[in-house]
């Protein structure tokens, strides 16, 4: 079974190639088993014991250009300005959420995805629409 962590479902199309630190890995098919998991057959993996060595091993797929999408790669360090371009802070981190995917700046504040108006992963920058009083808390 495979956990997504990015919505870019074609991942797991076959003849795709994940690498991971045993080597890579080549999709034969896969289907959907529940909220971003997946049942996957790879080239090679034919029973539960080979299927079994992978446990827990992390996947990796090469960038795919998908214009309007955010990257976590990309928005780690980046430094997050509300509309009228005051600095808030730096994201330390996403988190993924149910509601909204989380920025989590340096400084503890969580800032939904939603409210990301703009990214410019050149320039390390993200630009926030938050509601008043959203980082007081």
């Amino acid at each position: 079974m495979v956990q997504l962590w990015t919505d870019q479902t074609q991942r797991l199309d076959p003849g795709m190639v994940l690498a991971s630190a045993r080597g890579d890995l080549r999709v034969v098919s896969s289907k959907p088993f529940g909220h971003e998991r997946f049942i996957v057959q790879f080239e090679g993996v034919w029973d539960r014991t080979a299927a079994e060595a992978l446990r827990g091993v992390d996947l990796e797929a090469e960038p795919i250009d998908a214009p309007g999408t955010l990257w976590v790669h990309e928005l780690v360090g980046a430094m997050v300005r509300d509309a009228a371009g005051t600095e808030l802070g730096r994201v330390g981190a996403v988190e993924a959420n149910p509601a909204s995917d989380l920025i989590v700046l340096e400084s503890g504040g969580l800032i939904p995805i939603r409210f990301v108006t703009r990214h410019d992963a050149e320039s390390g920058t993200v630009e926030v629409d938050i509601p008043d009083g959203l980082l007081d808390l």
